[in-house]
């Protein structure tokens, strides 16, 4: 791995646009890293997932989406019964309940109605975290697989990570409703959780040279 001046990892851009899966465009997953590239929809994100999972071991999992397909929960709940994922959170967007009844009514039956949160929500990111990692998965991919340009960076960034799942723990705590199918009731939910949220709204490295290598 390259280091900087400072001693830190650099960001890698990975120009590994034709790639055949997650795990060649991605290369390994290693601690401090942080990864950023582009995908013409030849994996997915819980591909992505899956990378990671296999190099942090089990870890607790948080997902952030605006909508999903059927396979990737159903691949999802795998992580569960094979013991790579200890727990699993799901933010997802208010529309989700009417425009896709069916994938919510399983996302429920799988996860339960306690483990899911919704809000008017259009933020997709991943938190994959243990005693060892504290992994963030940020992209412009949801839940499901989509043959389009799609973007991805994968932080190990405990300050990032802490920031992230602040915020979904106050969404947790009653800032969000749980399932239903008024998304109307978007822009209220929204309100409060924002309320609720007493962080920074952004996150702000204070390093002063971060380089970029090119794979």
């Amino acid at each position: 791995m390259q280091i900087d001046r400072t001693g830190k990892p650099k960001r890698t851009v990975r120009r590994t646009f034709n790639a055949a899966n997650a795990a060649e465009a991605v290369g390994a997953i290693r601690p401090g890293m942080e990864v950023y590239g582009l995908s013409k929809g030849q994996f997915s994100l819980i591909e992505l997932v899956e990378h990671v999972l296999a190099a942090t071991g089990p870890a607790d999992v948080t997902i952030s989406t605006w909508t999903a397909a059927g396979a990737d929960l159903a691949h999802t709940h795998g992580f569960l019964a094979n013991g790579s994922v200890r727990s699993c959170r799901w933010l997802v967007d208010f529309s989700f309940a009417s425009r896709q009844p069916a994938y919510c009514a399983d996302l429920v039956a799988r996860f339960g109605a306690d483990c899911i949160r919704q809000t008017a929500n259009h933020a997709k990111f991943v938190l994959i975290r243990n005693e060892a990692w504290n992994v963030t998965i940020r992209t412009s991919m949801n839940l499901n697989r989509n043959a389009r340009l799609e973007s991805y960076e994968i932080s190990d960034d405990s300050e990032l990570a802490d920031w992230l799942q602040e915020i979904v723990t106050a969404a947790f705590d009653g800032g969000a409703g749980e399932i239903t199918d008024r998304p109307s009731d978007a822009q209220s939910s929204l309100a409060v959780l924002a309320g609720r949220v007493e962080i920074p709204d952004r996150i702000q490295h204070t390093t002063t040279h971060r380089s970029i290598s090119f794979d």
